[in-house]
């Protein structure tokens, strides 16, 4: 077999034991999870914005753009809960390209995995501690988790991983929301059976142990746009398209329908300044239907410091180095005309 065993990397417990999450951030996150919870089931109105870089490329970077939104949080508190996307994976279509912090620390160094996991888990905590706000982070390999699992107060499953068998059965086993795309292919009924699994329990082997789950009600739905077989990208995020998951939402037993729509990728054909446009229409479907209201819980905003994109190596700071994102001024213009319609 072509496998070349490296090392034996430490387990997440022994991670945790190396980098603990400290008393406090504990008790922040628990009270976080219980707000954005809130949301998910229907209890408070708020609604949700998970938002942030593309990839989380660089910690200082990132943890500046994260103490930006801190600053936004208080002032639209009432009406709103900012999630920082903190994306330490990057699925990639070829394989080829950078594959996120949890590869390579250093985009422009040669992957070293167990550095990675290392600080992945620092520079979520140092977020956290820095500013109070919890993260988003998205499960491409569903045995990675559980070096997160005591952190994360969102997590999302990507177009490429929601048939997926292991990731419905891991996020099964949560206790944090967790966002089902919808495949590239664009076929709903596939996002809203892996949320039907994964709102169930199941038994299977995890990490090398038989485990049961016993489902996870806060899994929902996210419209990520689709691409046909010519290679087109298709929206999703039009009236028209979330009255029609309404309606194979009524027609599933699924807990807390829920459905968080993400602005870019296939949605803005990766045209990134259409985020603002695209946000802006589907608050106007919330504001006119009762029932597109009560799904449609929060928005995904790819947005950085600086807007657009560089290749690796590029040194701007706060520049994505994969897919182009708003940058900060837009950004924070965006949520309070979001913040507005509410």
């Amino acid at each position: 077999m072509s496998f070349e065993f490296i090392r034996k990397l430490p387990t997440p417990a022994e991670i945790k034991e190396e980098y603990p999450l400290p008393a406090g951030l504990a008790e922040l996150k628990a009270a976080r999870d219980a707000e954005i919870r809130d949301v998910i089931t229907g209890k408070t109105n708020k609604f949700l914005l998970v938002i942030g870089p593309c990839s989380a490329d660089n910690e200082d970077s990132v943890c500046d753009y994260v103490s930006r939104l801190a600053g936004l949080q208080d002032q639209v508190k009432e009406k709103i809960l900012l999630i920082p996307r903190i994306y330490t994976n990057k699925p990639r279509t070829t394989g080829e390209g950078y594959k996120g912090m949890v590869h390579q620390p250093d985009p422009e160094k040669k992957p070293d995995l167990l550095a990675g996991l290392i600080a992945i888990r620092r520079m979520h905590i140092r977020a956290m501690k820095e500013t109070g706000l919890t993260s988003a982070d998205e499960m491409l390999y569903p045995e990675n988790f559980r070096y997160l699992s005591d952190i994360l107060s969102y997590v999302a499953v990507g177009a490429r991983s929601v048939e997926d068998q292991q990731h419905r059965l891991t996020v099964s086993g949560f206790d944090v929301p967790a966002g089902m795309k919808n495949p590239t292919s664009g076929d709903f009924a596939v996002m809203l059976n892996s949320v039907y699994a994964a709102q169930h329990g199941h038994s299977f082997i995890y990490r090398g142990w038989e485990v049961n789950t016993s489902g996870n009600e806060l899994a929902h739905t996210i419209l990520r746009g689709a691409t046909n077989k010519h290679g087109q990208n298709i929206p999703n995020y039009h009236y028209e398209d979330i009255v029609h998951l309404l309606e194979m939402y009524h027609k599933m037993d699924l807990k807390n329908p829920a459905c968080i729509i993400d602005t870019n990728h296939s949605n803005s054909n990766k045209q990134f300044a259409e985020q603002v446009r695209i946000a802006k229409e589907i608050m106007h479907s919330r504001k006119v239907n009762p029932e597109i209201h009560s799904l449609v819980k929060g928005l995904m905003i790819e947005s950085y410091i600086e807007e657009g994109c560089q290749k690796v190596g590029g040194g701007i700071y706060g520049k994505s180095i994969t897919d182009p994102c708003l940058g900060w001024e837009d950004t924070k213009r965006l949520i309070f005309e979001i913040a507005e319609f509410e």
